[in-house]
C-alpha cells in the first residue's frame, strides 16, 4: 500500500480515503446482491448505481446541496449546530450519543452532513424506477452504504475514539489492534464476551440424557422435574442453522425448562455441526435421519400413540415437509403441530430474499450442489448484516476504535456459534423455497419419494409470528394459516425474530395478539392486517397461551419416569451432549455465487 492511499494529513486526503473506504465497503456489499458480482469489479459499476439514483431526482438534489452548503457556512462562520432540525437521529439511534457530536461544531457538522446524506440517499432510492423487486435491492444497498460511512466508524471522525486514544496514552489504539487480530482469527467479529459462557456449564444447563444418534442428529430427553407428566411427549426440532441452546439458554430464559416444568417429557433435536465428512447430505436426509427419526424414537421410548411437534425457523420448514410426507404416507404419528416464526410460504421473504437469485443458486449449486459444505460464519455474516447497526459497527467502534471488551450476553453469544450446512441440503432448501416458493403448491415438490401437500397436514396447529421479525415477516408466516390443513390458533408476539419467542412467562414483558373468535371459531381473513385489525391486545408472554393450548394434545398423564431411554434406546451421555459443542472452524472458506 503507498503513503497516498493511507496518509489524512488534510481534510482533502481525510475525505478521499473515507471516500475509498466506502468504495470497497460498497463493493463488498453490491457483491453480495443479486447480480451484484459484475458490479463489485469496479468503481465504474458503482458510479452508475449512484448516479442512478442522483440523476432521477434533481429537484431532491438541489434541495440537498442547497442544504450542505448551510452547513459549510454555518460551520465557517463559527455557528454552532447548523440548522440542526433539518439533520437530526432518529429516536434510538445511539450511534451520536456523545455530548462532543451535538457541542463541538466540527463534529456536529460531521453528524448533520452525514444524516443529511442518508435522508437524501434513501429519499432518492424511492424516486428511482423499478420493479418492486429490485427497489427492495437498492433500499439495502443504499442502506449498507451510508450505515458503513457513518463517521462514528472511522477513528479519525469518532470523537470519543480520539478521546479515548489520547487519556489512555495510546494503550485503547493497542487494545483494539489485538481485539481487531484476536477477531481475524476467529472469522468473525465478537459481540459478546466469549469466556464468560461455556456450552454445558452455564448454557444449555436443563438437566437430561442424550438417549439416541446418529451420524446427523443427538436426540436428548429432558429429566422431568413433575410427579406425572403428559403420555404424549413433546419433540423440539431446532433450526439447523443455529445451535438447538435458543431454546435452552439459562435456566431464567429456557424455553425448554418451562415446557418440562409444564409436565411435558420433551425430546430435544440436536444437529451435528457438519463437516466435510456430511458435505453429501441432502434435504431428504434431514427429514430421515433428522425430523423422522426423533418423533419416532421420542413416541418409541414413552410408548405413546402420537407425540406433539414444535419446529422453530428452519427447524419448522424442515418439520412441514415431513409432516407433510407422512401425512402423504399415512403415518399417524404426529397430534399436534406448534411452528415458532416459521415460513411455509416464501412469497414475502423479508430481507434475506434479497441474497438470493437464480444466477445466485445456480452458482451455489455448481459449487457445492454435488457435495461440500456451506460454512456457518457465511450465514452469521448474512444474518448480522440485516441489522448491521444493531449487530456490526456497534462492536466495530467498541471493540477496534475504542480498545473495549464486549459484555456478556448469552443470546450474542449464541448468535456466534455458527453451524455449517451441506452443500446439497442448502442449494435444495434454497431452490424450493426463497427462489422457486415450491413448498407452498400441492405437488410441486417431492420428498422422500412422495408429493408435498401442505394441506394434509391435518392438526391442531398453534403458529407465532413476531410483528418486528426481519428473517420471517410476521404475514409470511402468517400464510401458514392458509396453506395447512386442520384448526389453526395464530398468535403475534412482540419484537423480533429471537427476542419474541424467548420471552419468559414469569418476566411479564412485551405483549402479544390473538385471534377474534366468530360463531365459536378463530377467524383467519387472507390479509394479515385484517386479522391484525381485529386482534386483541394481551399483555406479556405467549408462553401461558400456548401451556393452555397444549393442555387438550396432552393424552392423557402417567407417572413421570424414573430413568431416561428404555431397554433399546439407553442413555448415551448427559445432555447437552458432544454435538452441540462441536464448533465451526474459520478455516473453512465460503464458496460459490450469492
Amino acid at each position: 500500500m503507498n503513503d497516498e492511499a493511507t496518509t489524512t494529513d488534510t481534510p482533502e486526503a481525510l475525505l478521499a480515503a473515507i471516500a475509498r473506504a466506502g468504495n470497497e465497503i460498497t463493493r463488498g456489499w453490491m457483491a453480495l446482491l443479486p447480480g451484484g458480482n459484475a458490479a463489485a469489479q469496479g468503481a465504474s459499476s458503482q458510479n452508475a448505481w449512484l448516479e442512478r439514483l442522483a440523476g432521477g431526482a434533481p429537484a431532491l438534489n438541489s434541495d440537498y446541496l442547497q442544504r450542505q452548503a448551510a452547513l459549510w457556512s454555518a460551520l465557517l462562520s463559527g455557528e454552532r449546530g447548523g440548522a440542526p432540525a433539518e439533520a437530526t437521529p432518529q429516536p434510538g439511534d445511539r450511534r451520536f450519543a456523545s455530548a462532543a457530536w451535538r457541542d463541538n461544531p466540527y463534529y456536529n457538522y460531521l453528524k448533520q452532513s452525514y444524516l443529511l446524506t442518508t435522508r437524501y440517499l434513501m429519499q432518492a432510492v424511492e424516486q428511482v424506477e423499478a420493479d418492486d423487486a429490485e427497489k427492495a435491492r437498492l433500499r439495502f444497498a443504499a442502506k449498507q452504504w451510508v450505515d458503513a460511512m457513518c463517521p462514528a466508524n472511522f477513528m479519525a471522525t469518532n470523537p470519543d475514539a480520539l478521546r479515548e486514544a489520547l487519556d489512555s496514552n495510546g494503550e485503547s489504539l493497542a487494545r483494539g489492534l489485538a481485539n481487531l487480530i484476536g477477531d481475524a482469527r476467529k472469522g468473525r467479529i465478537s459481540q459478546t464476551n466469549e469466556a464468560a459462557f461455556e456450552v454445558g456449564r452455564n448454557l444449555a444447563t436443563t438437566p437430561g440424557q442424550v438417549v439416541y444418534e446418529n451420524a446427523l442428529i443427538q436426540l436428548i430427553q429432558y429429566a422431568p422435574t413433575t410427579g406425572r407428566v403428559a403420555k404424549r411427549p413433546l419433540v423440539m426440532v431446532p433450526p439447523c442453522i443455529n445451535k438447538y441452546y435458543i431454546l435452552d439458554l439459562q435456566p431464567e430464559n429456557s424455553f425448554v425448562r418451562y415446557a418440562v416444568d409444564a409436565g411435558h417429557t420433551v425430546f430435544m433435536v440436536s444437529w451435528r455441526n457438519v463437516g466435510p465428512e456430511l458435505g453429501h447430505l441432502g434435504w431428504d436426509d434431514y427429514l430421515e435421519q433428522g425430523v423422522f427419526t426423533a418423533l419416532r424414537v421420542a413416541r418409541a421410548i414413552t410408548r405413546a400413540d402420537r407425540v406433539n411437534a414444535l419446529g422453530f425457523c428452519v427447524g419448522g420448514t424442515l418439520l412441514g415437509a415431513g409432516l407433510a410426507v407422512l401425512a402423504e404416507k399415512g403415518e399417524d404419528l404426529v397430534a399436534s403441530a406448534t411452528w415458532l416464526t416459521t415460513m411455509l410460504d416464501f412469497s414475502e421473504p423479508g430481507q434475506l430474499g434479497l441474497f438470493i437469485d437464480p444466477a445466485g443458486v445456480a452458482a451455489r449449486e455448481a459449487a457445492i450442489g454435488g457435495g461440500g459444505i456451506l460454512p456457518g460464519a457465511e450465514l452469521a455474516f448474512v444474518f448480522s448484516s440485516l441489522r448491521a447497526n444493531d449487530l456490526v459497527w456497534p462492536y466495530v467502534v467498541n471493540n477496534y476504535l475504542m480498545g473495549g471488551a464486549p459484555a456478556a450476553f448469552d443470546l450474542l453469544y449464541w448468535n456466534s456459534d455458527s453451524t455449517n450446512l451441506p452443500g446439497p441440503m442448502y442449494c435444495r432448501y434454497l431452490r424450493d423455497t426463497y427462489l422457486e416458493n415450491r413448498l407452498r403448491q400441492a405437488g410441486a415438490v417431492v420428498n422422500c419419494g412422495v408429493p408435498v401437500d401442505l394441506g394434509k397436514v391435518r392438526l391442531p396447529h398453534f403458529i407465532l409470528a413476531t410483528r418486528e421479525d426481519h428473517i420471517v415477516p410476521w404475514g409470511a408466516a402468517y400464510r401458514s394459516v392458509q396453506l395447512l390443513g386442520g384448526e389453526k390458533t395464530f398468535v403475534l408476539g412482540a419484537s423480533g425474530h429471537v427476542a419474541g419467542v424467548i420471552n419468559p412467562a414469569d418476566k411479564n414483558r412485551r405483549s402479544y395478539w390473538i385471534g377474534s373468535e366468530r360463531e365459536g371459531r378463530a377467524h383467519y381473513p387472507e390479509s394479515p392486517e385484517a386479522w391484525l385489525e381485529h386482534a386483541e391486545s394481551r399483555p406479556g408472554s405467549w408462553w401461558p397461551a400456548w401451556r393452555a393450548w397444549l393442555e387438550a394434545y396432552r393424552g392423557g398423564e402417567r407417572r413421570a419416569p424414573a430413568r431416561p431411554g428404555n431397554a433399546r434406546y439407553k442413555a448415551i451421555e448427559p445432555a447437552p451432549g458432544r454435538y452441540v459443542k462441536e464448533r465451526a472452524p474459520a478455516a473453512l472458506s465460503p464458496q460459490g455465487g450469492v
